[in-house]
């Protein structure tokens, strides 16, 4: 399917998991009208953001992706 392999790496998955997690957790809340556990849930959210940045800085992340600069030979035009 997707060639680029966006996302597919445990870095990836585990913020996404806790911050889905914590989305839940604030709109049961929220619901409830419980305001501290709708508050913990977007604690959660941003736990979820910190965790994948940290697993991606250990190196279990997606390595990112260096712009080449392009040669003249090598440039194609535009279409459109």
């Amino acid at each position: 399917m997707s060639s680029s392999g966006h996302g597919h790496t445990p870095a990836a998955w585990t913020g996404v998991i806790i911050s889905f997690i914590g989305f839940c957790v604030s709109g049961a809340f929220i619901v409830l009208g419980n305001v501290p556990g709708f508050w913990a849930g977007i604690v959660l959210i941003g736990l979820g953001a910190v965790a994948g940045g940290l697993m991606r800085a250990a190196g279990m992340g997606q390595e990112p992706r260096r712009a080449k600069p392009a040669s003249p030979a090598q440039a194609q035009p535009q279409e459109g």
